[in-house]
């Protein structure tokens, strides 16, 4: 019974230590798993890859808290990135890096062109890997979820969008970009150039004013619902082209950029005319010959300025209407602020 009461000990105490071992032997795992949940906090405190809810026009969309390639379809949405000090990985710049404005040029480092912005290429912009798309209501929404299987996409205004429009874009922008804060000093920033360049435009100024973009076949005015139409009107200029005779005019693309004749410009006479041409020839050479455009205002009174097309029309963004808004001054004033 003695040795039977051994051997029962002895098997006893093997026992505890095998166990008492196997634990020691588990307990050099849990090192890794708590740094796995470290990780996990340290994502939800935002050092990670937590993700965040962004609404836009379409909806809302998902996307990582601070996504490093982003890919812009628009040149508004460039110009938003520009002045946040960041570099999209792709842009849709109509395959012709010269479109890039100098200003905005000079804040951005190397990126591919994906395509034109109306017709950007989806092969390219996957061979990217973006984590963020930022794509226009109008050119791109039939092509959204196409895009959305490639990364995650925020649908903006920008073609069809005025002033105010394009604007409310930068701080959405800046939410998905992780920017958010130096968005908001940006945008003080804008607002005193801008309310600057307002405080110097006389208050009686009554003269009409039309943006227009011509090429060698058309003319097409901004009225005060396109994108410079609607920031001369903040500075405090009245829009040439009268809502109530606008109904027969057509609009390109479904935007508010409004083809005219030359009769249907007379009609409108405004005071003061700011060109934005495409190409060395266009239809205001023909026009020039015809005594009609010599009985418009602008032209009567030597008010016809030639623009940049890519500034004036194409960028909609803080950088761009702060120089629209200084030109604006220069030409008519022949004043600058400080």
């Amino acid at each position: 019974m003695l040795s039977y009461s051994k051997k029962t000990y002895a098997l006893f105490f093997a026992a505890i230590i095998f166990v008492v071992s196997a634990l020691v032997g588990c307990s050099s795992q849990p090192t890794e798993v708590v740094k796995d949940e470290v990780d996990v906090e340290d994502d939800q405190t935002g050092t990670g890859s937590t993700e965040i809810v962004i609404e836009h026009e379409l909806g809302t969309t998902t996307i990582p808290e601070q996504p490093e390639k982003i890919i812009a379809l628009e040149f508004s949405f460039v110009d938003a990135l520009a002045s946040l000090d960041i570099t999209p990985v792709g842009i849709a710049d109509d395959g012709d890096e010269a479109r890039i404005i100098a200003p905005i040029l000079e804040k951005i480092n190397d990126y591919t062109s994906v395509g034109t912005r109306k017709q950007p290429s989806l092969e390219v912009i996957s061979s990217l890997q973006p984590d963020l798309i930022i794509a226009d209501l109008k050119r791109h929404k039939e092509i959204y979820e196409d895009l959305q299987k490639i990364a995650p996409t925020i649908i903006l205004p920008s073609l069809a969008g005025g002033y105010d429009e394009n604007l409310a874009s930068f701080p959405i922008i800046a939410q998905a970009v992780g920017k958010s804060e130096i968005a908001e000093q940006r945008l003080a920033e804008h607002n005193e150039i801008i309310e600057a360049v307002k405080a110097k435009v006389p208050a009686d100024e009554s003269r009409t004013v039309l943006p227009a973009v011509v090429t060698n076949d058309s003319f097409h005015g901004h009225s005060s619902d396109a994108y410079t139409g609607s920031l001369l009107q903040k500075l405090g200029f009245a829009n040439a082209i009268v809502e109530e005779k606008a109904g027969d005019l057509q609009e390109y693309l479904g935007a508010p950029y409004l083809k005219m004749s030359l009769e249907q410009l007379v009609e409108f006479n405004p005071d003061i005319l700011f060109l934005m041409k495409s190409g060395d020839k266009t239809v205001v050479e023909e026009w020039a010959e015809n005594p009609l455009w010599n009985s418009i205002s602008a032209v009567k009174n030597g008010a016809v300025y030639e623009v940049d097309r890519d500034t004036w029309s194409r960028f909609r963004g803080l950088i761009s209407s702060e120089i629209i808004a200084q030109d604006s001054l220069n030409f008519l004033y022949g004043q600058t602020i400080e």
